[in-house]
């Protein structure tokens, strides 16, 4: 009679037995301020902007890099409300952008007319394919 294939090639445990699997739990207020003051003191204002339009918006990170100008704008100013198609799902998504958001996006903007929201940092950060 022959053996099952689990008891001949023996029990190998799954990588996940006992590991927390899933969706992860949103961050704490605690916990986003512990993030926020340290990029205001170091006068981060492209990571600051960009970790608080993250909160805001709830978009996946290929989304949130995508944004341009015009996705967050009215005119001249920055917009309260904005709605944006989501890659992977194809629907649209819309979001409030806080007070603290919009005046961060506009110190980025200030520095730079661009029609891309995020610009890569400098030299080292430019947008190169997988292979380099």
């Amino acid at each position: 009679m022959e053996q099952p294939i689990t008891e001949r090639r023996g029990h190998r445990e799954p990588w996940n037995k006992g590991k927390l699997v899933g969706q992860k739990a949103p961050l704490r207020l605690k916990e986003i301020w512990g993030i926020r003051i340290p990029l205001q003191l170091g006068e981060r204002t492209r990571e600051l902007a960009l970790f608080n339009l993250a909160v805001d918006s709830k978009l996946r990170s290929c989304d949130l890099v995508k944004l341009r100008v015009r996705d967050v704008t009215y005119g001249a100013h920055i917009a309260a409300r904005a709605i944006v198609m989501q890659q992977k799902t194809q629907r649209p998504v819309q979001f409030e952008v806080t007070e603290q958001t919009r005046e961060s996006i506009l110190s980025v903007q200030s520095s730079s007319r661009s029609t891309v929201l995020w610009r890569p940092r400098g030299p080292q950060d430019s947008i190169r394919g997988p292979r380099g």
